[in-house]
């Protein structure tokens, strides 16, 4: 017997067998309408992923996976990025169940001059935990300045700057993006313009950008976007104005200006983006009604202030001028309670309503009475319904605006939020994109994955594309829509089918998977 020649014959076929076996991929995605992030129109197309790994688009049928996920009549797009999220709550709610649920893989951190602190161990205790979704923190301005001078209203001093400027290199040498400011926030709003951009010059420095709740957002809008501008030039920087918006009815219709300033400042050299969520209504701290000189040194330092008739005729003078003005939007039905821990029943109604239930005529005069004792009491958080519809869709259509929530990570039944943290991203899919065409579907996943990823700086997220990480959402184009109202916020949207992240799938078929496959990630760092 021709043992050598069998031998041979052997190792031929097993040689054939294994160059002629079809690839063998984790999951593949069948049949899809594919969006692949750059704002191009679809292609029908399967997408095979290994290791959490885009590794091939192409006509996969009849090639072997572990898990096949049929796709037909369905959208493909990258995993939403948002670009503003309160993530605060993420220690407690780590599998990130109602930014999945919209179809967010990666968020931002750290907004409105707010960051975790020590920002480093923070982001070495969520690497421990695990988190549902991929984080992204920036470092805030007012934590930073809290940490270094409390809620002083003054200039630092050289050795306090210096102090800030060190604690802004710490924190971007431990991963963060950039910085944050909230300068209508304190101490934020204590701070002068060479301060903020001392500070930003080091996060520059480093790479970081710059995102800004700005000074302003009613009257002053103008000369904040114009110092946002500024800051940009002269700290080259990166920015963001983040959540942009023309709050109050005197400023309706003025994003038309605000919109220009960006262009000119673009022509210039200028990199200044914005992000936007899609709702004609905010959410704040009640005391954003209060002007800033009243709220220095804390709330005990308020108290004492209102003891005093003068300096009580002077706060309520400027809640009332806000009230009418600003985030009051000029009625007391426009400023709607959402979290009231010293009077749970308030929650959903409005300022009228608790003028009503106090005996009171319901004046701007007696709500911003109302507004103090709020403040006395602790504070609340409120929705302000104080923005026009037609500002939101103008900010919306511009080439340079991102999608981002702004919302909270929350879990349902806890107080009355703002439903842009159920709803956002599918809002603007079902509603400004199916139901009035502001966007086209393209131009929307755009700038929900692409144009935010590329403002971060993330390199193998936000497209379909080969060799990119498997971030994924699947969504019905035809049923994607919001749920959460303002009446009725815990609410999770519907039409959105599947969700990847890392490869892994959160939502399956629908139903939210608890798991843990989002990365802190950190920047300089690959991820």
């Amino acid at each position: 017997m021709d043992y050598k020649g069998i031998c041979r014959s052997i190792i031929i076929v097993l040689t054939l067998s294994c160059c002629t076996q079809n690839p063998k991929y984790d999951i593949i995605l069948q049949n899809g309408e594919v969006f692949d992030g750059s704002g191009s129109d679809p292609i029908t197309m399967d997408i095979g992923i290994k290791d959490s790994i885009i590794e091939k688009i192409s006509d996969l049928s009849g090639v072997k996976a572990t898990r096949i996920i049929n796709a037909k009549g369905l959208a493909i797009a990258p995993g939403f990025i948002d670009m503003h999220a309160h993530l605060d709550p993420i220690l407690e709610l780590s599998t990130c169940e109602s930014h999945i649920r919209q179809g967010v893989t990666t968020a931002l951190g750290g907004p409105d001059g707010s960051s975790p602190w020590p920002f480093g161990k923070y982001l070495d205790t969520l690497d421990q935990i695990g988190v549902g979704m991929n984080v992204a923190y920036l470092v805030g301005h007012n934590q930073i300045r809290k940490n270094v001078m409390g809620l002083d209203n003054r200039t630092p001093a050289e050795e306090e700057l210096t102090e800030m400027k060190a604690q802004v290199q710490q924190a971007m040498s431990e991963g963060a993006y950039g910085i944050s400011t909230g300068l209508k926030y304190l101490p934020g709003a204590f701070s002068e313009v060479e301060e903020v951009i001392a500070l930003s010059k080091v996060a520059s420095s480093q790479g970081g950008i710059y995102t800004s709740h700005l000074r302003e957002e009613g009257l002053g809008l103008f000369d904040a976007v114009e110092e946002a501008i500024s800051i940009s030039h002269k700290a080259n920087i990166p920015v963001i104005l983040t959540h942009h918006k023309a709050i109050g009815k005197p400023m309706w219709g003025k994003s038309v200006k605000t919109l220009a300033m960006v262009d000119s400042a673009r022509t210039a050299g200028l990199d200044i983006k914005m992000d936007q969520y899609p709702y004609n209504a905010s959410y704040t701290g009640i005391s954003i009604l209060i002007p800033s000189w009243a709220r220095a040194g804390g709330n005990d330092a308020f108290k004492q202030r209102i003891q005093d008739a003068k300096q009580r005729d002077s706060i309520k003078s400027g809640i009332i001028f806000n009230i009418l003005n600003d985030r009051g939007g000029n009625g007391l039905t426009r400023v709607q309670f959402a979290k009231v821990e010293w009077m749970p029943e308030l929650e959903g109604k409005t300022l009228k309503y608790w003028c009503e239930l106090k005996g009171l005529d319901p004046t701007i005069e007696n709500g911003a009475d109302l507004v103090i004792e709020a403040q006395i009491n602790g504070g609340a958080s409120c929705v302000f319904h104080a923005m026009h519809e037609e500002d939101v869709e103008r900010i919306m259509q511009h080439p340079q605006t991102m999608i981002a929530s702004d919302g909270r990570l929350v879990k349902p039944g806890i107080g009355h939020p703002h439903p842009r943290w159920y709803g956002t991203f599918p809002r603007v899919l079902g509603h400004y994109v199916r139901e009035k065409s502001i966007l086209t579907l393209p131009q929307a996943i755009y700038k929900m994955t692409q144009l935010p990823a590329t403002a971060l700086g993330l390199k193998n997220r936000g497209r379909i594309k080969e060799k990119m990480i498997a971030d994924i959402v699947i969504f019905d184009p035809d049923t994607i829509i919001d749920k959460a109202t303002f009446e009725d916020p815990h609410q999770y949207p519907e039409g959105i089918h599947f969700v990847l992240v890392n490869g892994q799938i959160a939502v399956d078929n629908g139903k939210f998977q608890k798991i843990k496959a989002g990365k802190v990630l950190r920047k300089k760092r690959h991820n």
